[in-house]
């Protein structure tokens, strides 16, 4: 148990190891991979390609479409002819005859003649049926019309409908010599005909379907042994077609049930080498986050999220790879770490996403540099237009990157399709919303952006606003120490804004006690002069502790607590530690030492030279530049030599230039000035 106790972290990130390397296995689509990689429009690059097996050649999807679009074309639709709508309109003629013609005066012969004639039209406009207007928008001239169980090609002139009846039932009245009785016809026919020829859908569709299941996804097939490409042949139209038949037909008999283990093993393998790699170019140039457990499963968790996305568009549609926006990786991963850290998770991310990508090595190359355009333009996402601008030139690189590589296979800029860029512009549009995501990542993970870190330099915040109330002298010191610590970071290239934060707050802890110390005392009567030495160090020590506690009360972020914790260092309190030996000889040094702990990063270092020469230059009077010069050396070197800059990552060049710029910005600040005459 002790053993666990002592190497949790590293089991922690064992466990976190074998989790992402199963999940990304899991997800990776079910099918072998085929050895050779090739592209339309480059000369093939291995040996003679013999082929080892009888595959059948499959039709693209161009030709699948155009064969369907031709049966759709040629397919009639289907029309049904209802007997009994003619029934209903015989049966209605006979009842209504006598009605219409009993004004007229005729004898029986004329009657039943007359009664013949009008069954005779009936017959004759009912012969193809009357077609009912249909919403079925239709270009073709011929239709199938379904009567007597029998399907009969007709033209659709051949088919009555209800504008054109009463032209036809006119036509036939003169034909028949009948002229003058067509008002009595019109008006018998006008109440009782009705439509009897329907649009058949259903069997229209099932007709269709079955035309379109007949369609052949294969033309041709390849002998076992029968050469496919020679080495340095161009992959042009017909072998490109050979060469994706043999691969999906590679890979679906790869993917069998006595080798699916052994494929899954290899996949296994290599995704773990990939994820080796990280974890190793974290243990050896990031320790800090290396150590850090939450920031490892950081990292994972958005290769992770990054393939799972990848692969579920994939299986949706391949076309639409391009949609997910990969270079949301090492923008993020910029903007919690640094820029070598994110572009090196961002290519490891896209070796692992060549297992299942179509076109891998176009895919690569414009996600790499994307990925190296996200990392260049990226910076300052607290200001808005910057990720804007990013953004646009990111698009861009797809847009140039995918025309390149259509000429290169086409030979021309024919059959470029626009979806394509439609999709490089969605996936720009989708990137835009990082924003929202870095909030969600900084209060999921305890993660602390620039953008929070410009929110939090804010000195209208509540815990400034108060500090400004209860201790303003103390808020002046920490804005003086926030401008001397910036411009010190800003000259070696250490993190300006984190460092401004950090000093801004550094001090919040003598809120609880703002008269017992001197910035804050405004007359001549200093507390201290009622405690022993020991008890002022402790107030004075205190404040490092009180601080902390304050900034976790107001939920400030770790990073910026570092700064409160760290700024003193293991440094003495020296004024009531002379104090206390001027009493007594027999004083334990140790209890006039802040705790610590001493500066761990180029950003905490600064901010402990720039707050110990702001505090100490008010003791000067009447500085001049040499005063000024062999002060600040005489303070830092004072750090030096106590170590207190052993743990952090400063060389000693970055030393001296923090001391120039200190000594410019210290003589700056106390210029002399013309006295002006009362």
């Amino acid at each position: 148990m002790e053993k666990i106790y002592k190497n949790q972290s590293l089991i922690y990130k064992g466990f976190l190891y074998v989790a992402t390397i199963f999940l990304i296995v899991f997800f990776f689509p079910k099918g072998g991979k085929f050895k050779y990689e090739f592209q339309k429009g480059k000369p093939w690059q291995y040996e003679n390609l013999y082929a080892p097996f009888d595959f059948s050649i499959k039709k693209d999807a161009n030709e699948i479409e155009i064969e369907k679009n031709a049966i759709q074309n040629a397919q009639l639709d289907y029309y049904t002819y209802d007997d009994s709508v003619v029934a209903a309109v015989e049966e209605s003629y006979t009842t209504n005859f006598s009605r219409v013609f009993k004004a007229s005066e005729l004898n029986s012969n004329q009657e039943k003649y007359l009664e013949s004639a009008g069954k005779q039209i009936l017959d004759a406009i009912y012969k193809n049926g009357i077609l009912k207007k249909t919403n079925v928008a239709s270009k073709k001239s011929k239709l199938l019309l379904l009567k007597n169980n029998e399907a009969i090609q007709l033209s659709f002139s051949d088919v009555n409908s209800l504008q054109n009846v009463e032209k036809r039932i006119l036509e036939i009245i003169e034909q028949k010599q009948l002229s003058r009785y067509s008002s009595q016809y019109n008006e018998l026919f006008f109440d009782i005909v009705k439509p009897n020829v329907f649009y058949n859908k259903n069997f229209s569709q099932k007709a269709l379907e079955e035309e379109l299941s007949k369609i052949s996804m294969t033309r041709g097939t390849v002998d076992e042994g029968k050469l496919i490409i020679v080495k340095g042949e161009v992959v042009e139209a017909e072998n490109y077609k050979i060469l994706n038949s043999l691969k999906e037909e590679y890979e679906s008999e790869l993917w069998a049930d006595s080798n699916y283990y052994v494929i899954i093993a290899g996949y296994t393998i290599l995704v773990a080498l990939v994820l080796l790699m990280l974890l190793l170019f974290l243990n050896k140039y990031r320790k800090s986050v290396y150590n850090n457990n939450t920031k490892v499963t950081f990292i994972f968790f958005n290769i992770l999220f990054m393939v799972f996305v990848t692969t579920m568009v994939i299986k949706y549609n391949e076309a639409y790879v391009f949609v997910v926006p990969l270079c949301i990786l090492p923008l993020i991963l910029k903007t919690f770490f640094d820029a070598r850290l994110g572009l090196f998770v961002h290519v490891l991310t896209l070796l692992i996403l060549g297992f299942v990508v179509p076109n891998s090595f176009e895919y690569i190359f414009l996600q790499i540099m994307a990925g190296i355009v996200t990392i260049l333009t990226v910076s300052e996402l607290y200001k808005r237009a910057n990720l804007f601008i990013s953004v646009g030139q990111i698009t861009l690189i797809y847009i140039v990157g995918y025309f390149a590589f259509h000429i290169i296979h086409e030979g021309n800029l024919n059959n470029m399709h626009g979806i394509t860029f439609g999709v490089f512009l969605l996936n720009g549009m989708i990137t835009l919303f990082v924003q929202p995501l870095i909030y969600i990542y900084e209060k999921v993970f305890g993660l602390v952006s620039d953008v929070s870190l410009l929110e939090l330099s804010d000195t209208n915040s509540k815990l400034l606003k108060e500090l400004s109330n209860k201790a303003p002298g103390t808020f002046h010191h920490s804005l003086q120490v926030a401008n001397l610590a910036e411009a010190a970071a800003q000259e070696i290239g250490a993190n300006a804004m984190l460092v401004r934060v950090g000093a801004l707050y550094h001090d919040i802890g003598k809120m609880n006690n703002p008269t017992y110390f001197t910035e804050n005392q405004v007359t001549n009567v200093n507390p201290h002069n009622d405690h022993e030495p020991l008890d002022s160090a402790r107030i004075i020590i205190n404040h490092v502790l009180d601080g902390i506690e304050i900034a976790k009360k107001n939920n400030l972020p770790d990073r910026v607590i570092d700064f409160i914790r760290v700024h003193h260092g293991t440094s003495k309190v020296y004024y009531f530690y002379k104090k206390a030996l001027q009493q007594d000889d027999a004083v334990n040094e140790e209890d006039f030492k802040y705790p610590g702990p001493i500066p761990f990063s180029k950003e905490t270092a600064i901010l402990m030279m720039a707050d110990s020469v702001e505090a100490a230059s008010k003791s000067l009077k009447n500085p001049t530049f040499l005063m000024i010069d062999e002060f600040v050396d005489k303070i830092i070197d004072g750090q030096m030599r106590a170590n207190q800059f052993s743990n952090a990552n400063i060389t000693f060049k970055e030393i001296v230039e923090i001391k120039k710029v200190l000594k410019l910005k210290l003589t700056n600040i106390y210029h002399l000035r013309i006295e002006y005459p009362e």
